[in-house]
């Protein structure tokens, strides 16, 4: 969870299901062939399987959802039949109560329970879980959260501690590197190999010897900002080019303005070609001089710079 006292957004303010399906549609007429959703938690949308089936439907070469896994267990076969093609559920700790500490909810049996679910109903592609490792928080936990992984066929990504959104008492002596990670690691697996492919994905992919494949998000200590081609829209319309942009451009008003289907692939394609951002090696090269990227009361003051609000 984000700080306590924080800006919920408003619900006349989310996008309708068929002003999402508009707005993908546009994507991909563009050239978009993969959608995430994400959030926040997406799973306490209202009939998110509707959805679901919609985007499904469409000419989509991935279909994903993050979630945090706490409603995943009753929802895992209804969003499988609507079409949805994998799950990536968020876990940071096997521990109770470290759970409870981060997430400031005593859901972490729920989480466990929908992983397991969600490997009986078989989504068509593996699923994944996705660690944000802290150094002093769960940095003793990589051995365990691996085998946790195997045990429900899940490909671990492990990720650097960043400082976007909620993270207001970062500070980079939290972060675990890649380089590290691996370190650990290889004095309890032995050698490790770096999956060799041709990819767009934020992670790089190793190899265990027993033939068990990881990732790890390095975004902190080695950004991949050249080489980034995800865009973000928000629930209520707001599109982002990078994590740590600070304003977005508005589509849900034009959208509700009637615009043009020709009109709006054109503020899309505009505002992609003059895309710029370079956030996390903008934050890279700050070094020594390097501190949260935003307080919480500026966080409650604009919303949108929240991750829970645009996405992770």
């Amino acid at each position: 969870m984000p700080e306590e006292s924080y800006v919920w957004l408003k619900n006349h303010d989310i996008l309708s299901f068929d002003e999402i399906s508009a707005l993908v549609d546009r994507f991909i007429a563009l050239g978009v062939d993969a959608v995430r959703l994400t959030g926040g938690e997406p799973l306490v949308r209202p009939e998110l399987p509707q959805l679901i089936k919609r985007l499904a439907a469409k000419p989509l070469r991935d279909l994903s959802l993050t979630t945090n896994g706490v409603l995943l267990a009753e929802q895992a076969l209804s969003l499988k039949e609507a079409g949805l093609h994998r799950v990536t559920v968020s876990l940071d700790t096997l521990s109770p109560t470290r759970f409870a500490a981060l997430t400031r909810r005593n859901t972490h049996g729920a989480v466990l329970t929908g992983l397991a679910e969600a490997h009986r109903v078989g989504f068509p592609r593996r699923m994944k879980i996705d660690t944000v490792v802290t150094r002093g928080v769960n940095d003793g936990e990589l051995f365990e959260l691996l085998e946790l992984a195997a045990s429900v066929d899940a490909e671990l990504r492990f990720i650097e501690y960043m400082d976007v959104g909620g993270a207001t008492r970062w500070s980079m002596a939290q972060v675990v590197s890649r380089a590290e990670i691996l370190t650990t690691l290889s004095r309890y697996f032995g050698e490790i190999e770096p999956v060799v492919e041709e990819s767009s994905a934020p992670a790089q992919r190793f190899r265990l010897r027993d033939g068990r494949t990881f990732g790890i998000i390095a975004s902190t200590t080695q950004p991949f900002c050249s080489r980034c081609d995800r865009a973000r829209l928000t629930a209520d319309g707001q599109y982002f080019g990078c994590l740590y942009a600070t304003s977005g451009l508005d589509l849900k008003g034009p959208l509700r303005a009637k615009a043009s289907e020709a009109e709006l692939q054109s503020l899309i394609a505009q505002s992609w070609a003059r895309r710029s951002d370079r956030g996390a090696e903008d934050r890279l090269a700050l070094r020594g001089d390097r501190g949260p990227l935003l307080s919480a009361n500026e966080l409650r003051g604009v919303p949108h710079l929240e991750m829970h609000t645009r996405g992770g």
